[in-house]
């Protein structure tokens, strides 16, 4: 048996051989060659992207993001200097996309539906919604306050179902969209700690999932990206014999980079990720396989 499998492999690659072009077959020149840039970059361009906590961390990285590939982002967080810092930092680089600073509080119900009208009104659609706002009020359970359980729920997850109900109407209507959720590997393993942050990650999960199969006839995909320890404000104060600890977890040996998050949400927002919905996708280095 594995004579004949080897005689298969020597005739493959004999044909594939064969059929290549006389230069390929040589030494092929690469010097001219125009860099390989990825269909999504060119997909996703001058569509209208709303971003929730763009200022800082992941949530900046996606806005930044999105707007080098051409799109339009609106990026919303409570800090208007912050947001402001981002649109010129894409203004210096020169990117074809554009950042919209709008300030947001994601906890008031009210003040969602007139940012998303406002939305609309201005560039006529939301064709991408990155929920990426979120909250953490450590402590362990049994001296957990209900205020700590009920501010990261509304936060993480009460939030998240106000904006993307808004927001999802928006795109049944254009039959178009992508929703795309930031999870975390603690909604996934579960975190000592961090009952409630964990409890509104596991939550995003199932919210995306069920949302997935509501909206895929509407050519609308959902998905949650769960990133692992990212390089970020919140991570850069851990104790360094904490940080060593956790980088032991992480077969990488290393936390992300905000970018790295931001490339996953790009993808999905573009056309190339079309074929992807009701998925979880880890950006955490094989933390939690």
């Amino acid at each position: 048996m594995g004579r004949g499998f080897d005689d298969v492999r020597r005739q493959t690659v004999r044909t594939a051989r064969a059929c290549r072009p006389a230069r390929a077959r040589d030494e092929l020149d690469l010097s001219e060659a125009e860099p390989y840039s990825g269909i999504w970059e060119i997909a996703v361009k001058d569509r209208v992207a709303l971003v929730t906590g763009g200022s800082r961390g992941i949530g900046r990285a996606i806005s930044l993001t999105l707007a080098r590939q051409g799109v339009t982002v609106v990026a919303c967080a409570r800090d208007q200097s912050a947001l402001q810092a981002v649109q010129e930092e894409a203004r210096q680089k020169e990117f074809p996309g554009s950042i919209d600073p709008r300030v947001l509080d994601v906890t008031d119900r009210s003040a969602i539906d007139t940012l998303v009208q406002a939305v609309v009104e201005q560039y006529d659609r939301i064709d991408i919604l990155v929920n990426n706002a979120g909250i953490t009020r450590d402590g362990l359970l049994m001296t957990m306050d209900d205020e700590q359980f009920d501010d990261v729920l509304t936060t993480n997850l009460r939030a998240v179902f106000w904006l993307t109900r808004a927001v999802s109407r928006i795109m049944v209507q254009r039959r178009y969209g992508r929703i795309i959720n930031i999870g975390s590997v603690s909604g996934v393993a579960g975190n000592a700690g961090q009952v409630n942050y964990a409890a509104s990650k596991a939550g995003l999960i199932g919210f995306t999932k069920a949302l997935a199969k509501e909206l895929g006839r509407r050519k609308i995909t959902c998905n949650v990206v769960a990133p692992g320890f990212i390089s970020t404000d919140m991570t850069a104060k851990l104790p360094a014999q904490v940080t060593e600890s956790a980088k032991s977890m992480i077969p990488l040996r290393r936390f992300g980079e905000p970018e790295e998050v931001a490339e996953v949400v790009a993808f999905l927002a573009g056309d190339a990720g079309g074929y992807i919905t009701g998925q979880v996708i880890l950006v955490d280095g094989g933390m939690c396989m």
